[in-house]
């Protein structure tokens, strides 16, 4: 039987996905790299002559490219919960462009440094929110579930290799690689894990968006 899935838990979802949006736009503008997702939206935008603003548009056409491959090859995990994240993933990536400017005007190191540890952050809390709610995945933890089923590989083993293979897709299109990208690379599951922990020892959350008693 299929969990029923709420009103809350859906607009939590979308909370969750602006704040990853918003982060890996902040990671792309503030320009000291990209996250291993990041540098192929990167990378597609560079390679399709898109600016700077259009890293949403970018991003569209990688979700939508991938959830259509998810549902040809791996229909049991294309869900509600797929969709949600998909659907405002480009206007929520496209917002955070336009804020960035005007929450760190200056260009000076230090703020484009504030600047990339804010996206990150944003990154890691808006999936460990995705994670808790636990409404379905996003394209790209479908398409390595994917392959974790057909290789029975370890997912941690799949992830890492599919993390790698995105950075040097996005790299060799172009995408920015960059000190983020090496730090994500190494930090971004431990902080996931974290705020994970801090979200499920939330019992307003738990109780009143998650569902739980």
């Amino acid at each position: 039987m299929k969990k029923k899935i709420t009103i809350q838990q859906i607009l939590a979802a979308l909370v969750g996905i602006f704040c990853v949006s918003v982060g890996v736009a902040f990671n792309n503008c503030a320009g000291w790299g990209n996250d291993a997702i990041g540098m192929l939206y990167d990378g597609i935008r560079v390679a399709f002559g898109m600016t700077s603003e259009q890293l949403g548009m970018a991003s569209n056409v990688v979700n939508i490219s991938l959830t259509v491959l998810l549902f040809l090859l791996a229909r049991k995990y294309v869900s509600i919960g797929t969709f949600v994240y998909l659907l405002p993933y480009g206007f929520f990536v496209s917002i955070g462009t336009t804020l960035y400017p005007m929450i760190f005007a200056s260009d000076m190191t230090l703020v484009r440094i504030l600047g990339s540890v804010v996206g990150c952050v944003l990154l890691c809390f808006g999936v460990a929110i995705y994670i808790v709610l636990d409404i379905g995945v996003d394209p790209f933890t479908g398409i390595v579930l994917f392959f974790a089923d057909i290789t029975k590989k370890e997912y941690r083993i799949i992830k890492i290799i599919f993390d790698l293979t995105l950075i040097v897709i996005g790299a060799i299109l172009g995408g920015k690689l960059g000190a983020v990208t090496l730090i994500t690379a190494i930090a971004v599951g431990p902080t996931i894990q974290f705020f994970a922990g801090l979200i499920r020892r939330w019992r307003w959350f738990m109780v009143h968006i998650k569902g739980e008693c």
